[in-house]
């Protein structure tokens, strides 16, 4: 009877947990599926790998240019998305920051909880301030840093819908990266913002 009734209980809390991760995962694909914003992300992420490990200095040249207006197209359509993303209430947009996802989390642990309002314009800032490479990084430097801010985007959008260890078990099936490792390659100002809102 003890058996059946904890696993009762357990049954419970995973459909209800399963029930407002799907309310947060609607509430973001409304906005960013009007948006080529993943898509992009991929283009550029992939145009990076190929444009180092190119040998053909020229060749190299002509994917780097490529990216160039890669770079500026996935700026602007993410820019584009945040402002989108503002008018979402802000009772909708907070989630848990603690380590797994549990129903009536904001509610039961209020301190524990952020808002992706904020998240994203840090993300969206950062990736700005890059794109228009304001520190005047070498290209390397440029696409290493600038793919640890979007892998980082990336995990911010997958703990808002899930939890953050189902976002950072994703990242290390994904891209091998723990999230310390992204936070440690981002820009400086992006890794201050971000421990603030998340610690």
């Amino acid at each position: 009877m003890a058996f059946f009734t904890l696993a009762l209980a357990i049954g419970v809390i995973w459909f209800l947990n399963i029930r407002e991760q799907h309310k947060r995962i609607r509430t973001l694909a409304s906005v960013l599926g009007q948006f080529q914003v993943e898509k992009l992300m991929e283009t550029v992420a992939d145009g990076y790998l190929r444009a180092l490990g190119e040998n053909d200095p020229e060749r190299s040249s002509q994917v780097w240019n490529m990216l160039g207006q890669a770079e500026i197209t996935l700026n602007e359509q993410l820019q584009a998305f945040v402002q989108a993303f503002d008018k979402v209430d802000g009772a909708t947009t907070r989630f848990s920051t603690l380590p797994v996802g549990l129903p009536f989390a904001l509610k039961l642990f209020p301190g524990s909880s952020a808002d992706l309002h904020d998240l994203l314009h840090i993300h969206a800032k950062g990736i700005d301030a890059l794109v228009r490479n304001e520190a005047g990084l070498a290209q390397k430097d440029k696409a290493f840093t600038l793919t640890a801010e979007l892998l980082l985007l990336q995990h911010s959008c997958q703990w808002f819908c899930r939890s953050k260890a189902l976002a950072s078990s994703r990242m290390m099936a994904r891209h091998r990266t723990p999230l310390a490792q992204l936070v440690a390659s981002v820009s400086a100002p992006t890794r201050t913002a971000y421990k603030q809102v998340l610690g």
